[in-house]
């Protein structure tokens, strides 16, 4: 990611208290013990589902249906795109720390590509970075522009749903690659209780909190409240990884025809301005030399969201829904970054400092209205939507010099003064678009058509704050996105479909070489599979064929723009993906549970700068696979209470430049976790459970670039867990 400009401010540094969360879980702990006076004890929960959040439906590991594939309820087999899910039990098993570490077993996610860097959550899918464009919440865009992207906090989540491919025809802005979509935690209407501790590799110390249910035992209304706090270091000097972050939500549900859910958050992170390693531009090979200014390197986000989804059945046929969210960020960061020796004393390295100051609000809406009726022998399921979005982004950025960094003491830090701000950026972007689908069902067939034209308008003003000059851009788009998709569901289990989709996605921010607002990008995809769930067990198998072409793309490339090098984002011309991907998913009645996949991705540049055409992006393994598994010991046998789970993934060699003159190696990373639950010595004991989980397990730290710059793979994080259900 890149060494962006960053804030004149200097940030407060204190620490986060861990003991700031209790008296906070106390409360709730109350709550829902005054709910269930009896000692009743609910060990699951069920979740208010229903809607077009994106809720998935499923069993262990294996969903079999969501609302992320076609905006309502819809079984994975009649979604005629390739779509998986990580699952709320595959969540509590991994105990992921990180959105990258959520889905790092799905098929086409490349994470990592960054090496350790906890400061964005920066990945690709099926070739293509979908950072900005695929990340959606609870089938709402999440957009970002700059460094102004949202944290997702995983503790959040109770599952992700991932459809892969152009998916513009009802999502609007979304990338080539494909959308994730983070579905938020939501009440329950079975009491839920539980409180946890961590602690881990760095210093780690976290706690956690998450109760839900009914607010009383009349009123049709039920409460959800989560949330952390973490206190942590990171394997890299003066980068923490603290966090604070609380989520409440409530749904009301007068009757089976009406419900209203209201989703909030608000979270404060405090890192790094940059985590990067020194790059020795003599050898081209990255050092283990960090390669910031420890005593000038903060960077304090602050975000929050509130949004609502709301549905009502009119009769037996149209069904109204509104969801709608307003989400603001603002970011404060110092950064700075050596980048090649002094020339009087090549033992001290030169480099360049910078502050930013970034500001983000969004507000998205989506109205929809969905009818169900037959023409005869044709059974169809007809949404029709007209959908909003408005992003407001500011930007105060500043670069200078920074002190020389001494390799032979490379972790002291260095006095560095205050950076002004000489540069200013605002940009004003609106997305108005309509849409309709039409799932057509005869018989075994589904026939699915949709079609969206959107409007985008967006004006940039970059101002010259020394000479208060100001350089005005507008610019106004619009295009037609569509799907077509045919699937067949056979009597025993098996679906195969094609389709064809296409997308269009505006980008916010601007093109630093050029200074110039980016156009959007636009894609269509081929795409042809099976989905095959087993039947008489809980097994769910897909496959995908894909060939994706893509215009307009960004990328990231480090360039000389005036204050040094800096990783910036850049629009070239076209490029191709085509490939493979195969997955599985399982959770057996004899408590194995199992993840597994294989991708196969041949992404090439088929227009752009001389050098690069013909050649494959860079980072993008052709060959990648993954298996997770997790197994429960009998509760009838000696090792009863005892659970062990194992993961291996696999990233294939790539091209480090998309000049395709470096490369990286493959590699093979393990993962690992134990987990006991105590209720095997005895049933009062019931509900509480320690897990550990280790990633990384062989500290393998091997280099990896991208886009010409290097950085090393995160090395191996422990982290112990402590909770209690009741």
């Amino acid at each position: 990611m890149p060494q962006t400009p960053s804030n004149i401010h200097r940030l407060n540094t204190r620490r986060l208290s861990l003991a700031a969360v209790l008296p906070l879980a106390a409360v709730f702990a109350s709550s829902a013990l005054a709910q269930d006076a009896d000692g009743a004890t609910a060990l699951e929960a069920l979740t208010v589902t229903g809607g077009s959040g994106g809720v998935i439906t499923g069993d262990g590991y294996v969903g079999t249906g969501s609302a992320t594939g076609a905006k309502i309820d819809t079984p994975f087999l009649q979604t005629p795109q390739s779509i998986s899910s990580v699952t709320e039990q595959q969540l509590k098993d991994r105990n992921p720390q990180t959105l990258l570490e959520t889905f790092a077993y799905t098929p086409g996610a490349r994470v990592g590509a960054s090496g350790f860097d906890p400061r964005f959550d920066s990945f690709t899918v099926r070739g293509f970075d979908v950072t900005y464009t695929g990340v959606f919440r609870d089938n709402l865009r999440q957009p970002g522009a700059s460094s102004s992207l949202f944290k997702n906090e995983p503790y959040g989540l109770e599952g992700v749903s991932i459809l892969r491919g152009p998916s513009s025809a009802l999502y609007g802005a979304s990338g080539a690659g494909g959308l994730f979509n983070l579905i938020t935690k939501r009440p329950t209407e079975v009491p839920l209780r539980e409180l946890q501790i961590q602690y881990g590799t760095d210093n780690r110390h976290q706690g956690q909190f998450d109760f839900s249910g009914p607010v009383n035992d009349t009123d049709p209304l039920y409460y959800r409240m989560t949330g952390l706090l973490r206190d942590s270091d990171t394997e890299q000097v003066s980068v923490p990884d603290d966090r604070a972050y609380i989520a409440p939500a409530f749904t009301w549900k007068p009757d089976e025809d009406t419900k209203l859910t209201i989703l909030g958050e608000y979270s404060r992170s405090r890192t790094g301005g940059t985590a990067a390693y020194y790059n020795d531009p003599l050898t081209g090979q990255v050092t283990d030399i960090f390669g910031g200014n420890p005593d000038f390197n903060d960077s304090i986000q602050t975000q929050a969201r509130l949004g609502y989804e709301f549905e009502h059945r009119l009769n037996d046929v149209f069904t109204f829904r509104q969801n709608m969210r307003v989400s603001t960020l603002n970011t404060d960061t110092d950064w700075a970054f050596a980048y090649g020796p002094n020339a009087i004393d090549p033992r001290y390295l030169d480099g360049n400092a910078g502050t930013f100051d970034e500001r983000l609000t969004a507000v998205v809406i989506d109205n929809q209205m969905e009818a169900r009726f037959d023409t005869g022998a044709l059974d169809h399921t007809l949404l029709a939507g007209i959908d909003y979005s408005r992003l407001r982004f500011r930007s105060l950025a500043g670069t200078g010099p920074m002190p020389p960094l001494d390799t032979q003491n490379p972790t002291d830090g260095r006095p560095t003064d205050p950076i002004d701000f000489d540069k200013r950026v605002d940009q004003d972007q609106w997305q108005l678009g309509t849409y309709l689908q039409d799932q057509i069902r005869y018989d075994a067939w589904t026939l699915t058509l949709g079609g969206r034209y959107d409007w985008v308008s967006t004006d940039t003003d970059t101002t010259d704050l020394a000479t208060n000059a100001v350089d005005s851009i507008s610019q106004t788009d619009k295009a037609f996105s569509g799907r077509i998709g045919l699937t067949y569901e056979t009597d025993f289990g098996l679906a195969p479909y094609i389709s064809y989709s296409t997308a269009f996605s505006p980008n916010a921010g601007w093109n630093k070489e050029t200074g110039q607002p980016f156009k959007p990008t636009e894609s269509r995809q081929e795409e042809i599979g099976v989905k095959y769930l087993l039947p008489n067990s809980n097994t769910l198998i897909t496959a995908a064929l894909f060939n994706i072409d893509q215009k307009n793309s960004l990328y990231y490339e480090v360039m000389d723009i005036g204050a040094g090098p800096e990783n910036i984002q850049v629009q070239r011309g076209k490029v191709r993906s085509r490939g493979f991907e195969i997955e599985a998913n399982t959770s057996l009645d004899n408590g194995l549970s199992l993840i597994a996949s294989y991708t196969y991705t041949d992404i090439k540049i088929t227009e752009g700068p001389a050098d690069t055409v013909g050649n494959y992006v860079s980072s993008v393994p052709r060959h990648m696979a993954s298996l997770w598994a997790d197994y429960t010991l009998p509760e009838d046998g000696a090792g009863a209470g005892f659970g062990f789970g194992a993961g291996a993934r696999f990233l294939g060699s790539s091209y480090g430049n998309d000049q395709n003159t470096t490369r990286n190696s493959s590699r093979v990373l393990f993962d690992a976790a134990a987990h006991y639950d105590f209720a095997a010595i005895d049933k009062k004991y019931d509900g509480l459970r320690l897990q550990v989980n280790a990633t990384n397990l062989f500290d393998r730290r091997d280099a990896v670039c991208s886009a010409g710059f290097c950085y090393r793979d995160q090395g191996r994080t422990v982290i112990g867990s402590l909770k209690y259900n009741w």
